[in-house]
């Protein structure tokens, strides 16, 4: 994910950086979290697919950009978007007024096999439209949704964030690229996930509580594509795996609190946080108390 945080710099060179994926262990996805200055931004062809979010928007800002010969001119209000594909040439951008918070989602040209293998069609991340003012509440959401997984890290973060990338990128090909075609979302016996294929995939992730974990693997177990498995998995569980895993992750850290002295920040360390801090935020969401008190009142 570093080369895809290194386009921001080379992007927004006067814009600052309030908040970044990086060092998150994501996959499939950055982001940013930056202000930027009432400014012209150089221009840049993309090697990556843009999702730019307005989280706090200001009224009077108006965000200016012509790509491969399209000129767009948008109030940057608070929950605006913008899409831009990778190869579109923008020519410029301009900024009018200050913009306070500005999230900016990148998505590698090779997540986008993944779309292919889900519709069962070829895509291309050059399909995607270069668009500006979109309304469309789910790719809103899912970026007000990374916005709080940077600002306060959950106990399965990066699975999370891979599970909604990947959702991001099927809307998007579904819904704004030049291939886009109804596609039904058949619920066959091949993708569901019986009793047998769900004990195992849930042993394999008690077995593996304490290890990195990718929704790849996970799928492998079940012997299901993601796509597949992560709707038979919130099918079977009534939750998507990446809460499932926070749960488990939690609960793990509730018997090392009582069986175990461990210090905090190791048991922040087994449960996959990248800190004590953000462990301590997600534990006390999860138990209603912090790590510290939790380990007194179970001593």
């Amino acid at each position: 994910m570093a080369s895809l945080l290194a386009f921001g710099e080379q992007k927004f060179p006067s814009a600052g950086l309030l908040n970044s994926s990086s060092g998150r262990g994501w996959r499939g996805i950055a982001a940013e979290l930056r202000s930027h200055p009432a400014c012209d931004i150089p221009a840049i062809c993309p090697d990556q697919m843009e999702i730019t979010l307005a989280v706090r928007g200001t009224p009077n800002a108006v965000v200016e950009r012509r790509g491969n010969g399209t000129f767009q001119r948008t109030v940057a209000r608070t929950g605006t978007l913008w899409l831009c594909p990778i190869g579109v040439q923008e020519d410029s951008i301009r900024i009018t007024n200050p913009l306070d918070q500005v999230m900016h989602l990148y998505l590698p040209s090779e997540q986008f096999a993944l779309a292919s293998e889900a519709l069962s069609q070829p895509v291309t991340p050059e399909d995607i439209f270069y668009l500006a003012g979109v309304e469309d509440e789910l790719v809103r959401q899912i970026g007000y949704r990374v916005v709080d997984e940077l600002a306060s890290e959950s106990a399965a973060g990066s699975l999370l964030i891979e599970h909604l990338s990947l959702s991001l990128i099927a809307h998007l090909v579904g819904r704004y690229s030049a291939q886009a075609r109804t596609h039904d979302d058949q619920r066959t016996s091949r993708g569901a996930l019986d009793r047998r294929r769900l004990d195992r995939v849930l042993a394999f992730i008690e077995d593996n509580i304490e290890a990195d974990m990718s929704l790849a693997q996970l799928a492998e177990v079940a012997c299901l594509s993601r796509h597949h498995f992560v709707r038979a998995f919130g099918e079977a569980t009534g939750l998507p795996p990446s809460r499932y895993l926070s749960r488990r992750r939690l609960e793990r850290a509730k018997q090392l609190l009582r069986g175990s002295d461990l210090s905090l920040a190791d048991i922040a360390f087994a449960c996959r946080f990248s800190s004590q801090a953000t462990f301590t935020r997600a534990f006390g969401r999860h138990a209603g108390m912090s790590p510290g008190d939790f380990r007194k009142a179970n001593a």
